[in-house]
């Protein structure tokens, strides 16, 4: 019995080798995703870090605020929860704490007494401000190896992904 990845199961290790020539296209394929996803883990684990040593917040509450910045007349916690893929539970809590911070308002809505409308406050939009630029920062070396032609090409590799599927 073996334990881990054999020369008859090439996918297993998606940073093995860079060449797909000698493999099925479902095998490129699925390489190719399992290289989308390594790369994600590690861009993001790298931004989570970074988060948490410059500015003792998370990824979360970072989008969040982000959601809250483009959207300054607010949102209701159901569309912000939607902006953000999570469930309003997620949202709730987040929002909790950013309100005892001090860097969003929660009200109730004129048209809808039984929603709930949160906005940045001046506080919580230059928090944000400051972090946003840091981020951008980081974001830009995570990717100093790609030129302005490899960018282009990656983006609408991954545009024409996204937009082949519903």
């Amino acid at each position: 019995m073996t334990t881990g990845p054999t020369t008859s199961s090439p996918i297993l290790d998606p940073d093995q080798d860079n060449s797909l020539d000698n493999l099925p296209l479902s095998k490129q394929r699925l390489r190719v995703w399992l290289r989308l996803l390594s790369a994600n883990r590690a861009v993001e684990s790298q931004l989570r870090e970074s988060l948490r040593l410059h500015h003792a917040t998370t990824l979360p509450r970072f989008d969040v605020l982000a959601t809250l910045d483009r959207y300054r007349d607010g949102l209701r916690m159901s569309s912000l929860s939607a902006h953000l893929k999570v469930s309003n539970g997620n949202v709730t809590g987040i929002v909790d704490k950013l309100v005892a911070e001090g860097l969003v308002t929660r009200e109730i809505t004129k048209e809808d007494k039984r929603a709930t409308k949160v906005r940045l406050t001046r506080a919580g939009q230059e928090k944000f401000a400051n972090m946003a630029a840091e981020h951008e920062k980081w974001v830009d070396d995570l990717f100093a190896d790609l030129d302005s032609q490899n960018l282009a090409m990656l983006t609408g590799l991954l545009a024409r992904i996204k937009d082949a599927r519903p």
